[in-house]
């Protein structure tokens, strides 16, 4: 492995992380657009839920208090394309782990962390890609509309992309502990789909026994659908807990613990990973 002395003071030392971060983004940027497939899957996903929730689900779905379903129906379809953000970042780690492209790396003069910190930058521009097709998908699919002001609509549309970059963060970590893309599909989709499905997505959380309540409320989940709502203006469920009685102080806090525990677990495991 090649050791490279970092330039010697503090502000170099930066410029040269932060230059070797958007290098590695770049490439990252290069890989999608050499895979239109892969990304018009992703977003073909969250157009059929809205479709399938929307129209033939949500005729059936009757909020209490009243109110248009379908724009209660589009915050919670926002969070669940980035909090499944974690399964692309899971996959696409393990899988440049296991072809050998991190150990290529290892043998480059680039900052540590480097490698992580472009690789989901590059990510989160893709939320926000993926956040902005959802948004015109729901203006001219599902009817919705964002009845706050347009500073509280940025602001909502932040939020989630703040929870798909902790998303993000937590799938990075997990992609380093397997062996293939595919067990890292499997180590992320198959616990973290149904959680989305376990929180105020799609269906209000009243008729809910209270044991499964007191889990579903507080979901982090919960409480960044019940933010994007409350900031978009768009109809609500009745809030018991805490995380939903304050749904955007409780998202800010659940999207900025997760980065804070699993971004600094990931980059200590990529040092173990690649110190073999």
């Amino acid at each position: 492995m090649i050791t490279v002395e970092p330039p010697g003071t503090r502000a170099r030392r930066l410029r040269w992380a932060l230059s070797d971060t958007f290098v590695i983004a770049g490439r990252s940027y290069a890989r999608l657009r050499a895979q239109p497939g892969q990304i018009a899957a992703e977003l073909v996903a969250p157009v059929i839920m809205t479709i399938l929730f929307g129209y033939v689900f949500g005729s059936a779905i009757s909020l209490p208090g009243g109110g248009d379903y379908r724009n209660y129906l589009m915050p919670g379809i926002f969070m669940q394309v980035m909090a499944l953000s974690a399964v692309a970042a899971a996959t696409s780690v393990a899988e440049d782990m296991a072809r050998g492209i991190i150990d290529r790396f290892r043998v480059q003069p680039i900052a540590r962390g480097a490698l992580l910190a472009g690789r989901s930058l590059a990510d989160l521009s893709k939320d926000w890609l993926s956040l902005a097709v959802m948004a015109v998908c729901g203006l001219l699919i599902a009817g919705w509309r964002p009845r706050g002001t347009p500073l509280e609509t940025l602001a909502g549309f932040a939020l989630l992309a703040l929870f798909g970059y902790a998303m993000i963060w937590l799938g990075t970590y997990i992609g380093l502990f397997v062996r293939s893309g595919a067990q890292a599909d499997a180590a992320t989709f198959g616990w973290l789909f149904p959680m989305t499905f376990l929180a105020n997505a799609f269906v209000p959380l009243e008729g809910l026994p209270g044991w499964l309540r007191a889990i579903a409320d507080w979901n982090p989940m919960s409480a960044v659908v019940s933010a994007a709502r409350e900031l978009f203006g768009n109809p609500g469920s009745a809030a018991a807990s805490w995380p939903l009685r304050h749904p955007v102080t409780a998202s800010l806090c659940w999207s900025l613990l997760i980065i804070a525990v699993f971004g600094p677990l990931a980059v200590r495991r990529y040092r173990t990973a690649t110190s073999r």
